[in-house]
């Protein structure tokens, strides 16, 4: 099984380095190495650093692709409208199992990063600073960074800057998360679609980016728009960082020139001579089969026109051997573990997703397959932030790109081949927990003993059930529970209390088996097999 990749795992440039420049010659480029390698950058005015970020057609590098030119010029507009001072957030919040470009970045070269986010600071008038990370490497080093220039978080300062350090999580990483944590909430989203340049720190317009997005600013506007379209395509210049894992020889990030052939890129890292197909942009991403990846080439425009993605610059390719249908229900269930638990169609619809890829993989035929595909459809465009839209993309690439595994499995006895777990998935080796969240605290471990009961007699439908207790209750087409008995997993025990005393008709109850060992005194619950011990809740409460 595929190990958790490391924070900063080997490097690898295809061409001549831009952003990687200095890594031959240390492990960190503190400022004045920086300088040495980059040369001072002189300050850009405001219009004249859009109108470069235009020429070069310079898109977010986390993923959404957003023009960089709209968003500074949105928010210069919305700070001048209003009369406020702006804001400045890079986003270095790489939480995707299979992502380590920013994180490379961060650690290795969190200078030029800072380049490219004081460069906008400078032009848009902004007084504050914040860099967004969840690693304690990305920590270390942006805090050294910022203290390698002189930068604090004092009121006095020219510019208050600071790192703001968050929780390894799928959801932290979006940009409603980002803000909300650096106002002092929770680093989830807010559960209402916000536009950060108009409404973003403290209600301030802010500019935030990607870590790359500012660093890919930053040589362009050393080296100017002619030279950078120089490297590249015409209409996708300059190099893009990828992360390449799965099953490979050597996982790495790679810095190469868009247009280059993506089976090079895969040649480099020591990939099969031809994958069973290769997952493009992570796990928000879209799957390649074996023969469009030998069309491919590295760039959003060019993954786009075969059916991949560029996204966050993950790209993985799984081998001959494996199940391509047991790897992705793999990544499934991590991706419902990894939702907010804000939102019905992310906290209801990724885990029934899950559950139908895992009936398909069972056995359960056409029927499997087509509850899949409604589940997937279902949860688009109806989430509070994109987990649930790029899980299902993910989810209808895999039906899309392995048919014939797919027809093995619906309609025989499946393609014979194990599981080898080559994705990376868990940090430090963690098993996924069932939780949204990541892992149980000690006292949440282990079976538990408690059963919840369904009364049929009681039941009328409302469903209030499955909206509290999604682990257990899921409604079938009718609307009522589709179970009648089941056990409570530890972490739920509360929650089933909860529905228990919240249902309309009293038509829940839960026990617990004290057999074999001493009743635990944390919630009270009938008692299976004790005679007097008995007592039932939710009935007459």
């Amino acid at each position: 099984m595929n190990e958790a990749l490391p924070d900063v795992p080997e490097v690898r440039v295809v061409g001549l380095p831009q952003l990687t420049s200095g890594f031959d010659l240390v492990e960190r480029l503190d400022l004045p190495m920086h300088l040495k390698v980059h040369g001072p950058l002189e300050p850009m005015g405001g219009e004249q650093l859009a109108q470069l970020s235009e020429r070069i057609n310079l898109k977010g590098r986390g993923g959404a692709g957003f023009p960089f030119h709209k968003k500074l010029r949105s928010v210069a507009e919305a700070a001048i409208r209003r009369g406020v001072r702006p804001v400045v957030v890079v986003n270095g919040s790489e939480d995707e199992p299979a992502c380590r470009k920013d994180t490379v970045m961060i650690n290795r070269a969190p200078h030029l990063i800072l380049d490219g986010a004081l460069l906008v600071a400078e032009a848009l008038g902004a007084r504050t600073l914040v860099v967004g990370v969840t690693r304690e490497s990305t920590q270390r080093s942006m805090e050294a960074a910022l203290s390698e220039r002189g930068l604090t978080n004092r009121r006095n300062a020219t510019i208050r800057a600071r790192v703001q350090r968050n929780p390894v999580r799928m959801v932290t990483g979006a940009a409603a998360s980002l803000v909300r944590s650096i106002d002092g909430g929770p680093a989830i989203p807010p559960g209402r679609k916000t536009s950060a340049s108009q409404n973003g720190v403290g209600g301030a317009p802010t500019l935030l980016s990607n870590a790359e997005t500012f660093a890919q600013l930053a040589i362009a506007a050393r080296i100017g728009a002619e030279r950078y379209g120089n490297t590249g395509l015409y209409d996708e210049p300059g190099t893009v960082m990828l992360t390449v894992s799965g099953a490979v020889a050597r996982p790495m990030v790679i810095e190469a020139p868009t247009g280059v052939p993506l089976r090079y890129i895969l040649q480099l890292a020591g990939a099969p001579p031809v994958p069973q197909g290769v997952l493009t942009g992570g796990y928000h991403g879209k799957w390649l089969d074996s023969a469009t990846v030998n069309e491919a080439i590295v760039s959003r425009n060019s993954l786009d026109a075969v059916g991949g993605a560029l996204g966050a610059g993950a790209i993985l390719p799984i081998s001959q051997s494996t199940c391509p249908l047991g790897e992705s229900l793999r990544v499934a269930q991590w991706l419902a573990e990894e939702s907010a638990g804000q939102c019905g169609p992310c906290y209801l619809g990724l885990p029934a997703a899950a559950r139908g890829m895992e009936d398909i993989l069972n056995g359960g035929g056409p029927a499997a397959l087509e509850a899949l595909k409604q589940v997937a459809n279902a949860v688009k465009r109806r989430g509070a932030c994109s987990h649930p839209d790029g899980s299902a993309m993910f989810l209808e690439s895999t039906i899309k790109a392995f048919t014939d595994d797919l027809a093995a499995h619906v309609l025989g006895n499946g393609c014979g081949r194990p599981v080898e777990g080559v994705l990376p998935l868990f940090e430090g080796g963690q098993q996924p927990t069932g939780i949204p969240g990541g892992a149980q605290p000690e006292e949440e471990q282990g079976p538990s003993r408690q059963k919840i009961y369904v009364d049929w007699t009681l039941c009328r439908g409302h469903g209030l059930c499955a909206d509290i207790l999604p682990e257990v209750f899921q409604l079938g087409a009718d609307g009522f529970p589709t179970v009648a008995q089941a056990g409570v997993p530890r972490y739920a025990e509360a929650k089933a209390l909860r529905a228990v005393r919240r249902c309309p008709a009293l038509a829940l109850r839960l026990e617990e088996d004290t057999r074999g060992a001493a009743p635990r005194q944390n919630l009270p619950a009938v008692r299976e097999g004790g005679g007097g011990g008995r007592r039932a809740l939710g009935r007459g409460r």
